[in-house]
């Protein structure tokens, strides 16, 4: 099926936006941009984290927000790098697109039991529907390929934060 020129013009801007979607995921989480973070997802949002032993399922966005800020607030600094990324289209629904990416997760934890880094290898598959608001991800499949480090660095940030946030 040949393409016409407009579509295909529409088809490079929507690869540009759901790839700035799926990296803006990673530097907002890096910035502490809680905002950008959150409106990088639809709402609820599909998530599964379960390779880490965490969250699988359909939760309202700020549940999601909540969870991944408590995990990583508590860090000195973090790295998310989200290179390789491959989108497929639905030719079916336009609307709808599935970004491939890898996931590069670097933590630093100063002062941390067990070593102050942790690092997080893997990729993720992003689903994502065009919304009235532009590209958002509303479902998310993290995969662990491996990790290297302190793996209970996230345990230990978390612990961090609820600790200062008490304090506060």
């Amino acid at each position: 099926m040949q393409m016409t020129l407009e579509a295909r013009i529409r088809r490079l801007e929507d690869r540009v936006q759901i790839v700035e979607q799926v990296t803006r995921y990673a530097t907002s989480v890096d910035r502490r941009d809680w905002e950008s973070f959150a409106a990088c997802f639809t709402d609820p949002v599909f998530v599964d984290y379960s390779e880490l032993g965490s969250r699988k399922g359909s939760f309202p966005r700020q549940e999601i927000v909540r969870g991944v800020r408590e995990a990583l607030d508590g860090f000195t600094a973090t790295q998310h790098l989200s290179p390789n990324h491959v989108v497929e289209f639905d030719d079916d629904d336009p609307d709808r697109a599935v970004c491939h990416s890898y996931m590069y997760a670097q933590h630093l934890l100063e002062g941390a039991e067990g070593g102050d880094f942790y690092l997080l290898r893997g990729s993720y598959t992003n689903h994502l529907l065009r919304t009235p608001d532009g590209w958002r991800i509303e479902r998310l499949v993290q995969h662990v390929a491996w990790s290297d480090g302190n793996t209970g660095a996230v345990a230990q940030a978390a612990a961090r934060n609820r600790a200062a946030a008490a304090g506060a």
